[in-house]
């Protein structure tokens, strides 16, 4: 069965940092591309940033500069480090896996609000 555990949310100040993680399994965790998505109220679900297999990374423009995701394959868990956090990232992050035929997988969610 797979899981993707995400923590780290919660409440910060305009300004401020926070460090979400995303613990996997049952995925062959070294194959996938592992990823941060966000959704704010009355939006669609976007992409914050994502890193492959082999490391290549991509984030969105609106987080370039500030936000730095990272993997650890030994501990099966991706990283989000967020700094520089504005009111606009307020929003429930989701940490997704896609493995290589394609299967996307989702976890829970974790909230994030910046408060200006």
């Amino acid at each position: 069965q797979v899981r993707l555990v995400e923590a780290g949310g919660g409440l910060v100040q305009a300004g401020g940092s926070l460090r979400l993680s995303c613990a996997a399994s049952g995925i062959t965790f070294t194959m996938n591309t592992m990823g941060w998505y966000r959704q704010a109220p009355g939006k669609e679900r976007e992409l914050v940033a994502r890193i492959s297999r082999g490391g290549t990374i991509a984030y969105a423009d609106s987080v370039k500069g500030r936000f730095t995701i990272s993997r650890d394959n030994a501990l099966r868990t991706v990283y989000l480090q967020m700094d520089s956090l504005k009111p606009e990232d307020t929003a429930v992050y989701y940490c997704s896996s896609a493995d290589v035929i394609g299967h996307n997988y989702w976890g829970q969610g974790t909230q994030v609000t910046v408060s200006s």
